[in-house]
């Protein structure tokens, strides 16, 4: 047998033959997964390190702009891609990084050089690896509702600042705007917003300025107003020898009268009278006029009252021919002859009517308020009623301030923990009771109704007060700017014109600014059908951003939305007229009910402490009313726009687009 045949069927060393010929590839599978590995371990920190970076970089950039504050943002993102992966790490090489921003979008890219371990023993020295991401502020639908304090106090100007508190407020809420709905204002913000509002998201902002009241009247339909109130007023009362209006009339004289032709088209000359004598001279009667219709009603009257005395004025018109003569000679005979044009007497009147005013009657009364309504959600902006000098009829205007519906009353001067649970009879603090009957309608309020009454001695009293005396007002008074339901605002023209009609003006009371801006806001309320969901069934995330100045501040003697608590005394027992002191701790009570009830219906509440003159126990209250982290104290404006900012931050969402 040959060699190479002993070769073949010998088997002896032929596993060594196998494995020396199967080490090369098995080294290439070997090889391959460590260095794979190693591949996917540096890529894996090398994401994770870019997307912090981006995220980073977004964060610190917030509403403003990516180069602000030197490059800030860049070198923030730069630091935290540092911190993530250490150039070198895993025997890379060759570290490139860069993080730009587009439109508010942060984009990074980053790559590396790694060796090879095994594998360059095929050729592959190293492996380049690369990494891109990204990240923008997003917001899901949202509806941020301001309810924002507009009393007299936020017309002072805080140590340090140089415009009023109401300004800087002013100011915030426009940089709040820009760095949420991303659509610059005229405010300067510290820079222009970056980025577009993605079109399929809604976004909404609605106000409620409060002080003693808020103005949300012209908000609510007709039918949950009541048609009739009682409010302290007056009425006159009268002698008896006067007719319906309070007044006895006298009787009307003509005090001129006017002639006035509709045209100057003469009628042809005809004869009138008997043809007589050989001269007309003295013969040829007077121009005249003949009346041919009957006189017309009153118009042009006018009424003025001086005192206890009444003038009236009117005119009346009543057609008529007026004719002019002639005398003619014919036949040798004078022949009277006459024509005539069409047109109107007119004649003025003049009635004295004398007053059977005896005295004024002070005390609750009811009077008739449907006038004010004028279909659906519309209004009117008056009423008349008999309340003027000597019972006249006068002029009662509406700016669209409430009284607040049926409320709870306390038995005694001990407010504390009254209000938590919020008592059933409390109607006016329902956030989403829809009227059905006059107990849960609201009123409105009618300051030119209103006279809050004293005795002889100057005395506030409850009592009946009779007197010929027209009494001072004894109230005050404060109706802030109206507020506005949630919508969106595409432009910033249309915010911008309504955050500047605020005005400072009233006391101080948290809980019916955060009541209404609660009741504007909720998706099971009032308003269910538009806050709920949006048009196409998405879900809203909703927010209340809560802004004051300052302590509770009430007046026993103001006219708020539960009347004049000194006496009305709606909440307080009817025995006694509150002290300011009771009527602070009932609104701080029910500012801490509401404070509750708001967050229980999953609504997001930031409040904000503006100044400097807050006490400690505000305070307290304050962030007690504040969702968990989402209190912010503001000494000066300048800080209550970084808080502002910071809110709008917090409310968009920051997410990877990777």
């Amino acid at each position: 047998m040959g060699f190479l045949a002993r070769l073949r069927d010998n088997q002896a060393g032929n596993v060594l033959v196998l494995v020396a010929a199967g080490f090369i590839p098995l080294l290439g599978f070997i090889g391959g997964g460590v260095d794979m590995a190693r591949i996917y371990l540096v890529k894996t920190r090398l994401q994770h390190a870019c997307d912090a970076g981006a995220l980073a970089g977004r964060k610190q950039m917030g509403g403003g702009a990516w180069n602000a504050g030197n490059n800030k943002a860049r070198t923030t993102a730069d630091g935290i891609f540092n911190i993530n992966y250490v150039p070198g790490s895993y025997g890379s090489s060759n570290l490139t990084k860069s993080f730009t921003e587009l439109k508010g979008k942060v984009t990074g890219s980053a790559s590396v050089t790694i060796p090879m371990t095994i594998m360059v023993i095929f050729g592959y020295s190293t492996k380049t690896v690369g990494v891109t991401c990204d990240a923008e502020m997003r917001i899901p639908n949202t509806d941020v509702m301001f309810v924002l304090d507009t009393t007299g106090s936020m017309g002072s100007i805080n140590p340090g600042d140089s415009d009023t508190k109401l300004n800087g407020l002013k100011k915030a809420v426009k940089c709040f705007y820009e760095a949420l709905a991303k659509i610059n204002t005229t405010a300067d913000c510290g820079s222009n917003p970056s980025g577009a509002q993605n079109n399929n998201v809604q976004l909404r902002f609605g106000f409620v300025p409060y002080s003693s009241n808020v103005n949300v009247g012209r908000l609510l339909r007709n039918d949950w107003m009541v048609s009739g109130a009682s409010y302290q007023s007056r009425k006159a009362k009268t002698t008896g020898n006067t007719d319906v209006d309070g007044f006895k009339e006298g009787k009307a004289e003509v005090t001129s009268s006017e002639q006035i032709p509709y045209n100057m088209n003469w009628s042809a000359w005809e004869n009138h009278g008997a043809a007589s004598g050989t001269s007309c001279a003295g013969k040829v009667p007077a121009d005249g006029i003949e009346m041919t219709g009957t006189e017309s009603a009153p118009y042009n009257q006018q009424s003025t009252v001086t005192g206890q005395n009444r003038v009236v004025t009117w005119s009346t018109n009543q057609d008529g021919h007026y004719y002019t003569h002639q005398g003619v000679i014919v036949s040798g005979k004078c022949q009277i002859q006459r024509r005539y044009i069409s047109g109107y007497l007119k004649r003025n009147y003049t009635r004295s009517d004398a007053s059977g005013f005896k005295e004024y009657e002070y005390d609750q009364l009811t009077f008739d308020v449907s006038g004010l309504k004028a279909g659906g959600s519309s209004w009117n902006n008056s009423i008349t009623a008999p309340v003027g000098p000597y019972g006249q009829s006068a002029t009662v205007t509406w700016n669209g301030c409430i009284e607040e519906r049926q409320t709870y009353q306390l038995t005694n001067d001990d407010p504390v923990g009254k209000f938590s649970p919020v008592p059933a009879s409390a109607f006016d603090m329902d956030i989403d009771m829809v009227p059905s009957n006059d107990a849960s309608r609201w009123r409105p309020l009618l300051p030119d109704l209103v006279w809050g009454r004293y005795d002889a001695l100057g005395n506030w009293t409850t009592a009946k007060v009779k007197t010929t005396t027209d009494l001072a007002r004894n109230y005050t008074y404060a109706c802030p700017s109206a507020a506005s339901k949630l919508k969106a605002y595409p432009a910033a023209n249309a915010f911008e014109s309504y955050v500047n009609t605020l005005v400072a003006n009233g006391n101080t009371y948290h809980d019916i600014g955060l009541l209404w801006g609660a009741r504007l806001m909720s998706p099971t309320g009032l308003f269910a059908s538009e806050n709920a969901f949006t048009p196409a069934g998405g879900e809203i995330e909703r927010h209340i951003v809560f802004m004051t100045d300052g302590d509770t501040v009430t007046a026993n003697q103001g006219y708020t939305a539960h009347g004049i608590a000194w006496w009305d005394r709606r909440q307080t027992r009817s025995n006694a007229g509150p002290s300011n002191t009771l009527l602070n701790g009932i609104v701080n009570e029910r500012t801490k009910a509401l404070c509750s009830a708001i967050k229980s219906k999953n609504i997001t509440l930031w409040v904000v402490s503006f100044g400097t003159g807050v006490s400690s126990s505000a305070q307290a209250l304050l962030q007690s009313c504040a969702s968990p982290n989402r209190f912010y104290v503001a000494a000066n404006s300048a800080t209550l726009i970084s808080n502002f900012q910071q809110i709008a931050d917090e409310i968009s969402q920051l997410r990877l687009t990777r």
